[in-house]
């Protein structure tokens, strides 16, 4: 299984769209301190998500 999924930042004010086999443990590396788009801010949450049988 595959997520397709939008996280939102409040702190940044902007969106980011990516895919994952596990959601729960991609969301918690986009919140940790990292290079990176989604590093150091802390507080990206899931605004949607959606399965799929295979990443493509």
């Amino acid at each position: 299984m595959f997520y397709a999924y939008i996280l939102y930042s409040a702190v940044r004010n902007k969106y980011y769209v990516g895919s994952t086999s596990n959601l729960q443990n991609r969301l918690k590396k986009h919140n940790t301190n990292h290079s990176g788009f989604t590093g150091h801010t802390g507080d990206w949450r899931i605004v949607w998500s959606e399965v799929f049988e295979t990443r493509t």
